[in-house]
């Protein structure tokens, strides 16, 4: 197979070889070579290829010059390729590399629909200024199609003529199936479809058969290739009690200062709490941190920093993890907890060691957590080597980095707070783990875990029915006492005290505890009673949803809940 770009220059126009040169691209990936030429031919494609080899220029090189191919200039109302991608950061990823390449062709243009806005506000934005590729969430997207029927948008997709569904599986892993399908029955059918996945599901293979017509199908192995990561890629693990987890942790960051982390951990609130502690214990180290919770402005600027710097560390949860192409090169991926599933051990490893480069993982296990290992070498055909953490484990050390964490807690009740939340929210996710079956709520050493944490006091959980474990020392404080440094949330804290002081209760507390002990619900049951109440309201709406059944919607309602990521 000839993989030198040259190879093309009779079926792909200069300008689009001009940008791949710009790129710094001599050699065509093997997913590349094998996609393009297809693509080309007007075949549907399903692509199967390791995470980092270049999937995004598979698809967009034939994508581009298919539209060029078209006689007569394209208006600006008339939507020739669509591109749908699991998530934002990977939707605003594609969007870029789009536009370096539309640098070379002008008179194509593009727009990038990912929720942040109000679908008015998008539709309102595509009259003014149209575009002829659009790129997209799978909610956003259904929202413009199946809410808005019509709008401009809807009759400017009857010119379409190409479809790239990417990273297909992380799609359906997420719960769009059925937005997916019913997407799909509202696009021309005259047209290419390509889809790219890392790895095959048969939840992918149904997609394939609702959506693509006699596909050819690319299955790319690097002969490195070590199961399903990159062979330039340094799989490692480690046994680690909790209590020393964030110690060591600290230690492994100071030492590779000058290295560029991707740091994932478990929830938005340990993302929240553990980024603020490190960018107080670490200095001179550029911390920065990212999760589904936070505004999509922010999450942006945030991401295109860390993108284009030298060093530097990213705390994040599993929104990083997929098809995110970080253009100066991550040294190293630390996962201080496992992923919820195990598919996404892949994609957040696959972070680093892209396009042949080399690259580091750890993975930060407990010893109840070991057996991990040996399954994920079984079922997800990847070998992970032990690494000896010996030299950042200090135990004399320890007691101090513990009073560090305590005096962040002390100085700032916020940071309590959020030490509190953290916790709280690692142990809820933690029971719901897919490997529940290795992954055993009731084997988590819950006193050494909130040492780790450097909590002051454990905290209540109805879960635990007020049981306080032996191996936790609380601070001798009364947490009531430490102040905000927030004027007005200090402001109310004292208005509290006062009232606490007089009458022995909280306010607030009380009332949260009568409903508590009225409803005799953990957090788990609570959940279910939001859930059916959505459900519930989602069947109301059915009948505005103009197509769909009642199962549809309620599906259409499961997905949305779903692309908002674990907190």
């Amino acid at each position: 197979m000839n993989t030198n770009w040259s190879a093309l220059k009779n079926s792909v126009s200069s300008a689009l070889l001009d940008a791949i040169e710009e790129f710094g691209f001599t050699e065509m990936t093997p997913v590349q070579a094998a996609c393009i030429p297809q693509m080309l031919n007007y075949k549907d494609v399903v692509a199967e290829a390791v995470t980092g080899s270049g999937k995004t220029v598979a698809f967009l090189v034939p994508m581009l010059q298919i539209m060029l191919r078209r006689e007569g200039t394209w208006n600006k109302h008339q939507v020739g390729g669509v591109v749908i991608a699991p998530t934002r950061e990977l939707a605003n990823q594609i969007s870029k590399v789009l536009e370096k390449f539309l640098l070379h062709v002008p008179k194509l243009s593009r727009l990038l629909f990912i929720g942040g806005t109000s679908v008015d506000e998008d539709l309102d934005n595509f009259e003014k200024k149209g575009g002829n590729i659009i790129i997209v969430t799978p909610g956003r997207f259904h929202d413009l199609l199946l809410r808005h029927e019509g709008s401009l948008l809807k009759a400017a997709l009857k010119h379409m003529e190409v479809l790239i569904l990417d990273e297909a599986d992380c799609l359906l892993s997420m719960g769009f199936e059925k937005v997916l399908n019913a997407i799909l029955q509202m696009l021309p059918k005259q047209r290419r479809t390509g889809l790219f996945s890392a790895t095959q599901t048969t939840e992918v293979t149904k997609l394939i058969r609702a959506g693509l017509r006699n596909p050819v199908s690319v299955v790319v192995v690097d002969k490195s290739q070590k199961g399903r990561v990159p062979g330039s890629l340094d799989n490692n693990y480690c046994i680690l009690e909790p209590k020393l987890k964030f110690h060591v942790l600290l230690n492994f960051i100071k030492k590779h200062k000058k290295k560029k982390i991707l740091l994932f951990f478990a929830t938005c609130a340990c993302v929240d709490y553990f980024a603020y502690v490190l960018k107080k214990l670490v200095k001179n180290v550029a911390v920065s941190s990212i999760h589904g919770k936070m505004k999509e402005k922010g999450r942006v600027a945030i991401f295109d920093k860390f993108r284009e710097s030298e060093a530097g560390i990213l705390c994040c949860t599993d929104v990083m993890a997929r098809g995110i192409d970080i253009t100066k090169k991550i040294h190293w991926v630390v996962q201080f907890d496992p992923p919820s599933n195990p598919a996404a051990f892949i994609h957040r490893s696959g972070r680093t060691a892209r396009n042949g480069e080399e690259g580091w993982a750890l993975i930060m296990l407990q010893p109840h957590e070991q057996d991990y290992v040996a399954f994920m070498e079984v079922s997800q055909k990847v070998k992970i080597n032990e690494m000896d953490m010996t030299e950042f484990i200090n135990t004399e050390k320890l007691p101090e980095d513990l009073k560090s964490i305590h005096k962040l807690q002390i100085e700032d009740k916020a940071i309590y707070e959020k030490a509190v939340r953290s916790f709280v929210s690692y142990y809820k996710a933690y029971s719901r783990y897919d490997c529940n079956l290795i992954l055993r709520l009731k084997d988590l050493d819950l006193g050494s875990i909130a040492t780790c944490y450097g909590l002051l006091k454990f905290p209540k959980m109805s879960e635990l029915k007020a049981q306080k474990p032996d191996n936790f020392s609380e601070v001798d404080i009364d947490v009531n006492l430490i102040e905000y440094k927030d004027k007005q949330k200090e402001l109310s804290r004292k208005r509290k005290l006062e009232v606490y002081q007089s009458t022995g209760t909280w306010p607030d507390r009380n009332r949260k505890l009568k409903k508590s002990i009225t409803t005799e619900s953990s957090w788990s049951i609570a959940k279910d009673k939001r859930t059916k109440k959505q459900n519930k309201k989602a069947k109301r709406e059915a009948h505005q949803n103009k197509g769909l059944s009642d199962a549809e919607v309620l599906s259409m309602e499961k997905a949305f809940s779903q692309e908002a990521e674990l907190c």
